[in-house]
């Protein structure tokens, strides 16, 4: 990065929640300080407005963006995350890019590396104790109560998860099959008013077709872009 690009990214980071600053600094999380702004807000937003219903991720990585996230897992709400905590599966549908199989071939490959140079999360045998570990250190325990991790595919475990209304979801799985799955599982259960925040939506072109192919069928969402944009559920559906 340039000076000014540091300087822009320093910046950035400085207006950022402490709890947010934190698993930036431990290198948890690979959202921009532009798109953690964004989780930010979004999830200021839901309490504002009492919107009713738990939180989600889908793709949980090395936990960071989670964290976050099960911070807000109180006043009767829960916080579950889902991943399969391993390396991640490839993209198979027609409707990925070739620059979703290219990023996919380097990970298969063993030569993609992680966030500041650490080695790639999905490389990694302990990852789901790794990110239980993270959660506890950050006083957020999953403790099966109001903060919960589902590991494994999103079809395997989201149907057996416990969850009855939603208030927002960060659906963060980089291809068109687990994209448009995870959009289509969470819509039902979407409160009135309830966010989706699409973080894969302007990198992976599966990602942004599964995204444009669930807004054009469901009228009752609005799309408001951005770095990772928003999908909006009307208060009157």
């Amino acid at each position: 990065m340039t000076g000014l690009e540091d300087i822009k990214r320093w910046l950035g980071t400085r207006m950022l929640r402490e709890d947010t600053r934190a698993v930036l600094k431990e290198r948890l999380t690979y959202l921009s300080p532009k798109k953690l702004h964004r989780l930010e807000d979004a999830l200021a937003e839901i309490e504002r407005d009492g919107i009713a219903g738990d939180i989600l991720e889908f793709g949980v990585a090395l936990g960071g963006s989670a964290i976050i996230l099960a911070g807000h897992a109180q006043n009767g709400r829960s916080f579950h995350g889902f991943d399969v905590f391993a390396m991640i599966p490839p993209p198979t549908s027609d409707k990925d890019d070739d620059k979703s199989r290219e990023r996919y071939d380097v990970i298969r490959s063993g030569r993609s590396t992680g966030i500041d140079g650490d080695e790639y999360y999905g490389y990694r045998d302990s990852l789901f104790e790794d990110v239980k570990a993270s959660f506890a250190r950050h006083k957020r325990p999953i403790n099966g109560h109001n903060i919960h991790l589902h590991k494994g595919l999103f079809e395997e475990t989201w149907p057996k998860a416990s969850i009855d209304r939603i208030a927002f979801a960060h659906i963060d799985c980089d291809w068109y099959d687990p994209v448009r799955y995870c959009l289509e599982a969470v819509a039902v259960k979407l409160s009135p008013g309830g966010l989706l925040l699409i973080d894969d939506y302007n990198d992976y072109g599966g990602a942004r077709t599964a995204v444009d192919e669930f807004i054009a069928g469901r009228p009752g969402f609005t799309f408001e872009a951005g770095p990772n944009p928003i999908l909006r559920k009307s208060r009157t559906h």
